[in-house]
């Protein structure tokens, strides 16, 4: 009788441990949650055209309208609003911004043009056809990027937030937050509204993101790595992109149906057609 209680007792004793092993281990790591978020997709795009480009324009902002490239330039006692004939380079028209600023992004909606400045949290509003300066809007944040959807400012300020806007106060509507399937997108730069989504620069890479307005998720991207050595056989060093000749300026072309390319201290602007 006893040998039996003690049988019994063993194998009790046994099933605990077996279970306490296989149950009971909090030394086991935790398994990684899974992202639901599908990656960007890639897109593919043919190069048509190359253009001259002002070398030592520190391109913050371009933007296409009535057959013209316009461009904002930055860098405190350098920043510059211009209106270029793209095809060859030439400076149409020109006006200096005054030397405590610090000229970022533009754009043009119903012929007004807005430039921001990046830390003096002035907005400049000008008469896009003359340059007129119409009058100055207070922006509570820095100044990056901007563009518009017909309706909409649209606005970053280096983080991965872009803030929708009344043109007539720069007063803030809705706040979208961007994301890919690693998680929040920031350094979003120079903008443009392309076909019902937004496209940004991010910078200090060699990416152009295509994102979804309704959700704030990166749908896709292109890829601009090498793009001067690629089709213009220029090939800038290290020290040349640390002093900042990197990827900054995107244009559209609505009715061509063409986007052009270009970056800060960059010797070409590329014509490019998406695939």
């Amino acid at each position: 009788m006893v040998k039996k209680w003690l049988l019994a007792t063993l194998v009790i004793l046994l099933a605990a441990c077996s279970d306490n092993k296989n149950h009971g281990d909090d030394s086991s790591p935790a398994s990684s949650p899974v992202s639901t978020v599908a990656p960007p997709q890639n897109i593919s795009y043919s190069v048509v055209n190359i253009y001259p480009h002002d070398t030592s324009a520190f391109t913050q902002g371009l933007v296409y309208h009535n057959s013209q490239i316009y461009e904002g330039t930055g860098q405190y006692r350098e920043s510059r609003l211009r209106k270029i004939e793209y095809a060859s380079g030439k400076i149409k028209q020109e006006i200096s911004l005054d030397t405590s600023l610090f000229g970022e992004g533009i754009t043009i909606l119903n012929d007004t043009l807005y430039q921001l400045t990046w830390k003096e949290h002035s907005v400049l509003v000008y008469r896009a056809k003359d340059f007129k300066l119409l009058r100055k809007l207070n922006w509570s944040r820095e100044g990056w990027g901007i563009t518009n959807d017909g309706s909409n400012l649209i606005v970053s300020d280096g983080t991965d937030k872009l803030y929708y806007v009344r043109p007539f106060d720069f007063s803030v509507t809705k706040v979208l937050s961007v994301f890919d399937n690693l998680g929040p997108v920031n350094n979003l730069n120079e903008l443009e509204y392309i076909d019902g989504f937004i496209y940004a620069n991010r910078w200090e890479t060699d990416y152009v993101l295509k994102i979804e307005p309704a959700s704030g998720r990166v749908a896709g991207l292109l890829d601009f790595t090498d793009a001067l050595k690629k089709y213009a056989n220029i090939d800038y060093d290290e020290r040349t992109e640390e002093e900042g000749a990197v990827l900054n300026g995107i244009a559209w072309d609505s009715l061509g149906h063409r986007m052009f390319i270009t970056g800060k201290l960059w010797p070409k602007i590329l014509e490019i057609k998406l695939n």
